[in-house]
């Protein structure tokens, strides 16, 4: 019986296997995407990037965090990266060596703007005042 590393009421973290697979399917959208002259409107100008991609455990589905290049909002874009889905899935099937290639879902990747968020939030005159006020 396998053991899990996690405590009683704790979820257990992705298998190597899976960090491995998501970050192989990183590397192939990234090339992909790079590489690719797509014939939808919405994606011909886009400057795609894939942030990170976690696996289910049975290696079946795919969430992919993607942002655009320059600040854009990816939202508009997301309903057009799954119409393309199927057609990226064809492209990386070959060179992942999985008996089944993942489903693909494409979802805003909200990392940056959150880091942006709390860099504002240290920064702003608030709490210089009340660091300053704890150094005396």
């Amino acid at each position: 019986m396998k053991r899990s590393s996690a405590g009683p009421g704790q979820k257990a973290g992705p298998s190597q296997r899976q960090l491995r697979v998501g970050e192989e399917i990183r590397h192939l959208l990234s090339d992909v995407l790079l590489r690719t002259e797509f014939h939808d409107p919405d994606l011909a100008r886009a400057h795609l990037t894939v942030s990170e991609v976690r696996m289910s455990p049975d290696l079946k589905h795919a969430l992919v965090f993607t942002t655009v290049l320059g600040q854009q909002d990816i939202r508009p874009l997301l309903p057009a990266l799954k119409r393309v889905s199927p057609f990226l899935r064809s492209q990386i099937a070959p060179r992942l060596g999985l008996r089944i290639t993942p489903e693909l879902k494409f979802v805003a990747d909200e990392a940056l703007d959150e880091a942006t968020k709390i860099n504002k939030l240290l920064h702003s005159p608030e709490v210089a005042r009340d660091l300053d006020g704890k150094q005396d």
